[in-house]
């Protein structure tokens, strides 16, 4: 096993808690994020998250082993506090799971990329900026 592959046992407690952070809803007609698509691209695009993920899975196999009610305790009780291990597991979901069309379509947007096309923002109140021009310059000229 390298270091950037999953064990299976990971594998299956991730998707445990892709599923659990992020549950289906009929309301909203979107998926799980242990949907097989979304969940692929959650194990695919770990990158940098990757140690911090697999600890956060160690620790909560540690904590509950097998057991599925101590699993979903634990991994709540884990989601809950404000470490890297909670951001690392939060981060690597939520970018895969908003980058699903359905999830997208869920939202009211129409899944593509934001150019060529753009997408139009409301007009904002551009005196806000009036401090920022204000200030002195910050900069040297070339």
């Amino acid at each position: 096993m390298t270091a950037e592959t999953l064990s299976p046992s990971e594998t299956d407690d991730l998707r445990r808690i892709a599923g659990l952070m992020l549950p289906a809803s009929a309301e909203y007609k979107v998926p799980a994020a242990d949907d097989p698509a979304i969940f692929a691209d959650i194990v695919k695009s770990l990158g940098r998250d990757f140690a911090e993920v697999r600890a956060a899975l160690a620790e909560l196999a540690g904590i509950a082993g097998r057991d599925d009610a101590a699993a979903e305790a634990a991994a709540k009780a884990l989601l809950a506090r404000e470490d890297s291990r909670s951001a690392a597991l939060g981060r690597a979901m939520l970018q895969c799971y908003y980058r699903d069309d359905r999830v997208v379509r869920s939202l009211g947007l129409e899944p593509r990329p934001p150019f060529p096309k753009g997408h139009e923002l409301e007009q904002g109140d551009w005196s806000l900026l009036d401090p920022v021009r204000a200030r002195p310059k910050m900069w040297r000229d070339a």
